[in-house]
């Protein structure tokens, strides 16, 4: 399917800043001083997004999961300040009149791999109201032709409750891995021939921790307990060979070799005895690893950012008021990393606008 690129009537405006580095004042800062290195807005939202991507090219994509009824655009590429649907106004219109297999239902997250192709991940539960049948499924995007390439959908390995929530692809072997915080497990897709299954399915490691978080000074509730959100943020080591995955409301961080989920002959009990914890950390909600392997987790508990070596070291890379419940990581060109901020914790409605920031782990 070619993608035509073109303005709609449903774009939503941003305030786009990376051109000017400093980005301007932002205020909000709180009674928490910044630590570690400065981070530089790129743009804000009136609207909710989690996810975030960005291209060998410096191309930027977001997206905005439907929690609500008013969700204008669930992918868009920012573009000169505005949101703009992408790929097109079709796959952004959905009802549920719809065919949920043409359009998107409810848009988790998007992820540009090593080959500069950006995979979108359709969660395909609206307001966590339970899966809609041929919703869930993961879409592939040739940013160089600007054109859908695969669309894999999601039925066997889906259940009602199950929320697919972030992707990573092993474009040598065709393979990508994902987490379910709505159900606990992962799915491992092929790629290639287009089936799927689900390990570590009920595992401790991809299961929501008996804690209460809190955020920003408040234990985060509903119905007067902390909120289950099973296995969430996930990231493929640079050489492939590994991939680390946390429940959301939890603080260990596991890990687990990726030839044992690529082996499709292996019993459950040999997957689960795989899984390594690595540390006891934060409550993290995204995490990627750059090129260097080094893994950058969100801290949502503490207002940061903290990276994790592969050795297990974790430290602190800035912590600032304004990384208000950050969510999703993405690699960009000339060594930046971006953040979103979801501000989940704050309701529908919170005083300052959704951000997206990047930082440069390097910077003095």
């Amino acid at each position: 399917m070619k993608i035509h690129r073109r303005r709609f009537a449903a774009v939503l405006s941003l305030w786009a800043l990376a051109a000017c580095a400093g980005s301007g004042p932002v205020t909000d800062e709180g009674p928490m001083p910044p630590e570690g290195v400065p981070l530089e807005l790129v743009a804000e939202s009136p609207r909710q997004w989690t996810g975030v991507a960005a291209s060998p090219g410096g191309r930027i994509f977001v997206c905005y999961p439907r929690w609500s009824e008013d969700v204008p655009v669930s992918v868009a590429e920012v573009v000169d300040g505005q949101a703009v649907p992408y790929p097109n106004e079709e796959w952004n219109g959905w009802t549920p009149r719809d065919d949920p297999s043409r359009a998107f239902c409810c848009v988790q997250s998007v992820h540009v791999d090593d080959k500069g192709r950006l995979w979108i991940l359709d969660a395909g539960n609206p307001g966590f109201q339970g899966v809609v049948e041929g919703a869930p499924k993961l879409i592939e995007v040739d940013l160089g032709l600007d054109e859908i390439v695969g669309t894999y959908p999601f039925t066997d390995v889906v259940r009602a409750d199950s929320y697919l929530n972030d992707v990573r692809v092993d474009t040598e072997r065709g393979v990508a891995f994902l987490t379910d915080s709505g159900r606990p497990g992962l799915v491992v897709l092929d790629t290639v021939g287009g089936s799927s299954r689900r390990v570590l399915d009920g595992h401790a490691s991809t299961t929501a921790e008996d804690i209460t978080l809190t955020i920003e000074g408040q234990p985060w509730l509903r119905d007067g307990v902390t909120p289950k959100i099973h296995s969430d943020g996930i990231a493929l080591t640079p050489d492939r060979s590994e991939l680390f995955f946390q429940a959301l409301t939890g603080r260990t961080l596991y890990r687990i070799p990726t030839k044992v989920l690529r082996d499709s002959t292996l019993p459950e009990k040999r997957i689960e005895q795989s899984v390594k914890r690595v540390l006891v950390g934060g409550a993290c909600d995204g995490m990627v690893f750059d090129g260097r392997g080094t893994l950058y987790q969100s801290s949502i508990e503490e207002n940061a950012i903290h990276s994790v070596s592969l050795t297990g070291q974790r430290e602190l890379v800035a912590r600032d008021a304004r990384l208000s419940w950050p969510d999703s990581f993405a690699v960009g060109p000339d060594g930046w990393i971006y953040v979103t901020t979801a501000q989940i914790h704050l309701g529908a409605t919170p005083a300052a606008p959704y951000r997206l920031w990047r930082f440069r782990p390097d910077a003095p």
